[in-house]
C-alpha cells in the first residue's frame, strides 16, 4: 500500500496549483482588473513605437515574449507586476546620433540583466532594500511620478513625432479639433476624472455634512465599477482605424520567425557604455527597490521579494534580448498605472500578456502601423494618471527632515542629471543631517 503524505506536507503539484490559484484569485471585478492592465500603456506603447521606426526594433517577437514575461510575472508574483522598456537604453537608442543597433540595444539590455541577477541573486539587492533610507527612496518615486507627469502634459498639448528626437523637433501646439485634438483628450481626463476620483475610496468630511454618506458610497462604487481606462484605450484603438482606413489593407497576418542575433564584442562594448551604464542605477533604484516599496503601500501584507524583482528582470532579458526583443524591467510607474485604474492581483498583468501575445503571434509587425496611428493624446491622458499615482506615494513624509531629503533628491534628479545623481545627493544629505544629532 503506498505511502500516505503526512497532512503537513503538501505534493509539488498541489503546492503550485495553490499558487497560481492565490495569484490570478479575482480581487475585484474582471471588467476592473481588465482596465487596470491598461493602466502603464501610455508609457509602453510610445518607446516601444519610437524602437520600432528608429531603431527598426521587431516589434513581434517583442509583443511576443513581453506578452510570456506578463503572464508569468502576474502568476509568480500575484500583483499587477508590470513589464516596461527599459527607459534609458530606449532613450538612448532614439535620441542620441549614432542611432544604436539592435544589436546594441540587446548588447546593452544583456549587460544590465547580468548586473541584476548577480546582485540579486548574491543577496545584495535585498540589503541595499534593508538599508537604504525612506526619504531618499521616497525622492526617486516622486521625480519619477513628476517626469511620467510632465512627459504626459506635454502628449496632451503638444502633436508628437516619435521618429525624431528631442533635439530636432519643435513643439507644435495640438489642434482643438479632430480625432486625436486637445478637446479629445480633455474630453478623456474629465471621464477618468469622473469615474476614478483621485485614486483612493476615502470621503471628504465636508460632503459628509452636506449629502448622506450612504448616498455617496452607493454613487462612488457605481461609478468605479465602470472600467474607465480600457473604455478609454478601447476608443483609442478605434479611432486608429478611423484615422487611416488603409491600416486594414496593409495588415499581414502571422508572427515574424524567430532568430538569433549575431552580437559582437563591439556591439557589447558600444551597448554597456552608452545604454547600460545610464541604465543600470535608474533599474536598481525604479525597477527593483521603488517598485517594491510601492507594492507593499498599496498591497499591505503581501511582501514582494526584492531579490526575486531583480533576478525576474536579469532573466527575462537574458531570454528575450538575444532575440531582439525589448530590453525591459519592472517599473514603480506602470504598478501605480495599473493600481490606479483597477488592477488589485496578477490576473489583470495575465490579461494584458494573453492581448500581447495574441497580437503579436496574429498580426506580428503590422501592428506597428496601429500604433502609429494611436491618438497621442490619450496616451497621455493614461500616462498621466499613472504618473501622478507614482508621485503620491510620497505624502507619507511627515517630518520636515524628511520632506526635504526627499524634495533634494526628486529635485536633483528632474534637473536632466538622472536619478543615480539624485539618489547619491539624497543618501549624502539624509547622513549628514544625521550627523549633525550624534553626541561625540
Amino acid at each position: 500500500m503506498a505511502e500516505e503524505l503526512p497532512e503537513n506536507r503538501t505534493p509539488l503539484l498541489r503546492r503550485c496549483h495553490n499558487r497560481v490559484f492565490a495569484s490570478l484569485r479575482l480581487q475585484t471585478s474582471i471588467l476592473s482588473e481588465l482596465s487596470g492592465a491598461v493602466g502603464d500603456l501610455g508609457t509602453y506603447i510610445p518607446i516601444v513605437l519610437a524602437l520600432t521606426l528608429v531603431s527598426h526594433l521587431d516589434l513581434s517577437t517583442t509583443l511576443i515574449f513581453t506578452g510570456i514575461y506578463n503572464i508569468v510575472t502576474g502568476i509568480l508574483f500575484g500583483t499587477p507586476m508590470p513589464v516596461q522598456p527599459m527607459k534609458s537604453i530606449a532613450a538612448v537608442a532614439v535620441t542620441e546620433t549614432p542611432h544604436l543597433t539592435v544589436e546594441q540595444i540587446a548588447a546593452a539590455g544583456i549587460s544590465t540583466a547580468a548586473v541584476l541577477l548577480l546582485i540579486g541573486a548574491t543577496g545584495l539587492m535585498s540589503l541595499l532594500y534593508r538599508i537604504l533610507p525612506l526619504p531618499v527612496v521616497r525622492g526617486v518615486q516622486l521625480s519619477q511620478g513628476l517626469q511620467f507627469a510632465l512627459t504626459a502634459v506635454k502628449y496632451v498639448l503638444y502633436d508628437q513625432d516619435f521618429t525624431k528626437t528631442t533635439a530636432t523637433k519643435a513643439a507644435v501646439d495640438r489642434p482643438w479639433l479632430g480625432l486625436d485634438g486637445l478637446i479629445l483628450a480633455l474630453v478623456c481626463l474629465l471621464f477618468l476624472v469622473i469615474t476614478t476620483g483621485y485614486g483612493g475610496g476615502e470621503i471628504s468630511s465636508d460632503a459628509e455634512v452636506l449629502i448622506d454618506r450612504r448616498k455617496i458610497q452607493r454613487r462612488l462604487r457605481v461609478l468605479s465599477s465602470i472600467p474607465a481606462a480600457l473604455i478609454v484605450f478601447l476608443l483609442g484603438f478605434v479611432l486608429c482605424f478611423i484615422r487611416d482606413p488603409s491600416i486594414l489593407s496593409g495588415i499581414t497576418f502571422g508572427p515574424s520567425k524567430f532568430h538569433l542575433l549575431s552580437i559582437s564584442w563591439d556591439d557589447f562594448r558600444v551597448g554597456f557604455l552608452r545604454g547600460a551604464v545610464p541604465q543600470i542605477p535608474l533599474s536598481v533604484l525604479n525597477s527593483v527597490i521603488a517598485v517594491c516599496k510601492l507594492s507593499a503601500d498599496l498591497f499591505p501584507g503581501t511582501e514582494t521579494s526584492v531579490a526575486g524583482v531583480s533576478v525576474s528582470v536579469g532573466v527575462m532579458n537574458l531570454a528575450g534580448c538575444w532575440f531582439g526583443a525589448m530590453p525591459v524591467c519592472h517599473g514603480a510607474g506602470g504598478l501605480a498605472g495599473q493600481y490606479r485604474f483597477g488592477a488589485r492581483s496578477g490576473l489583470s498583468v495575465v490579461f494584458l500578456g494573453l492581448g500581447k501575445l495574441i497580437l503579436g503571434l496574429v498580426i506580428g509587425n503590422s501592428f506597428a502601423k496601429i500604433l502609429a496611428s494611436f491618438p497621442v493624446g490619450i496616451l497621455g491622458v493614461l500616462l498621466l494618471f499613472a504618473g501622478i499615482e507614482l508621485a503620491m506615494a510620497a505624502r507619507d513624509m511627515n517630518t520636515k527632515e524628511d520632506s526635504f531629503v526627499m524634495l533634494v533628491c526628486a529635485a536633483v534628479s528632474m534637473t536632466g542629471s538622472g536619478a543615480a545623481l539624485g539618489f547619491a545627493c539624497g543618501i549624502i544629505l539624509y547622513l549628514l543631517l544625521k550627523l549633525r544629532e550624534l553626541d561625540f
